[in-house]
């Protein structure tokens, strides 16, 4: 049994009793959770949960359109209320044998052992109801209740907990007619806030080139105009011409460094030098955490593409160096078809989000411009797992 084994039979047991907890829950407030708000909330809880017990988080759903009877005709209200009776015979059909396997185990562990604690009339009973006699029924079949257990738990709670997340998720999907409206939202939204991004962008560069680059080209042009005319008005005052012949020459360099760092803020001309692959290398170089970097056949890749994955990717090592408390990392970049794969994770102590000035909010706008997705998983106390899938056909 493997320690992975384990860790999966303990995220299925945590989720099984709580889709217990749950199902009860709503069977009890099951008035109040038939208000299409509550219900909306109730539903996309649930399916935030089971996106992460089968470790592909779902798409966030839209907000619910309208308010009063107009909450009634969401296209999505009826799954949101056909998930209560769900969940409630659902969670309880899982539920149970999970509670009854766990709780059951206790007894063995501890009452068992310490049968002669009783009286006779309360000794306590295995599992499979052999009252404990004697030393013999205690040290031989109350360990083996435990084992037999243990062994249920770890082979029946990871897919238990699996189906049960996929019947949310089969409940509570899009239809195709929604899907389809649902990514024209998105669209429109994404390719407004590229417009935005971009007028932000130009203006940036504008104010860079004309505070920096400009202003310095400036000074070379009037340096080398006085030099000229001081030659032809005096050929013999070689030092002042020479002064003003090296004050334009460094300021002609000071220009081509800040016009460098304009055009690597734009496209960084290390993806042109050396790919994709050179580019990222370079990249966790200079991450101060220890990270993996592992390459697939990426094949060709568009331009657009690559720079999006190199400003994602050194976006999020720079967040893996300054807040995860990590001591390793990965970088993960895949293809399958026309969909380019990336995957950075780390072994920090978790909690980012797109409000933790994380520069996650950026690296999620410049995926979803080019119609990408983007997935974080970072619970507290780690691990962090920022997931990108993008378009890259030719």
């Amino acid at each position: 049994m493997s320690g992975t084994g384990w860790v999966q039979a303990r995220r299925g047991g945590i989720y099984l009793l709580g889709s217990l907890a749950t199902a009860v829950g709503t069977v009890l407030a099951l008035p109040v959770l038939i208000h299409p708000r509550l219900a909306r909330s109730w539903a996309t809880w649930h399916r935030e949960r089971a996106g992460r017990q089968l470790g592909t988080p779902l798409p966030p759903r839209p907000p619910l359109r309208g308010t009063g009877r107009r909450a009634w005709t969401d296209p999505a209200t009826p799954r949101d209320l056909l998930w209560l009776p769900v969940h409630a015979l659902t969670g309880m059909a899982f539920g149970v044998p999970a509670l009854l396997c766990v709780g059951n185990v206790v007894p063995a562990a501890v009452a068992t052992p310490l049968w002669w604690a009783f009286t006779f009339q309360e000794r306590p009973r295995l599992f499979i109801d052999v009252p404990v006699t004697g030393w013999a029924t205690a040290l031989t079949l109350g360990p083996l209740q435990i084992v037999l257990l243990v062994a249920v738990a770890y082979l029946c709670f990871p897919p238990a907990a699996r189906a049960h997340a996929r019947i949310c998720r089969a409940v509570l999907s899009h239809s195709a007619a929604e899907q389809l409206a649902d990514r024209v939202a998105v669209l429109t939204r994404t390719r407004a806030d590229v417009l935005d991004a971009h007028g932000a962008e130009l203006r940036r560069i504008e104010r860079d080139l004309h505070d920096g680059t400009q202003n310095r080209l400036v000074a070379i042009a009037m340096r080398l105009a006085v030099a000229r005319q001081a030659f032809a008005d005096d050929p013999r005052d070689e030092q002042f011409v020479a002064e003003l012949l090296r004050d334009a020459h460094e300021g002609a360099e000071e220009a081509m460094t800040e016009l460098r760092e304009v055009i690597r803020s734009v496209y960084p001309p290390i993806l042109a030098d050396r790919g994709l692959d050179g580019a990222l290398t370079a990249v966790i170089t200079r991450c101060g955490v220890p990270t993996r970097l592992e390459l697939g056949d990426l094949g060709r890749v568009p331009a657009a593409v690559e720079a999006v994955v190199y400003f994602a990717v050194a976006e999020a090592l720079t967040n893996v160096s300054k807040h995860s408390r990590a001591t390793a990392a990965a970088v993960r970049v895949s293809r399958t078809a026309d969909r380019l794969s990336v995957a950075i994770t780390d072994d920090g102590i978790g909690g980012a989000g797109d409000r933790q000035g994380t520069g996650l909010a950026g690296i999620r706008r410049r995926v979803l411009a080019l119609d990408g997705t983007v997935g974080v998983d970072s619970p507290a106390g780690g691990p962090t797992a920022v997931t990108l899938e993008l378009p890259c056909g030719s």
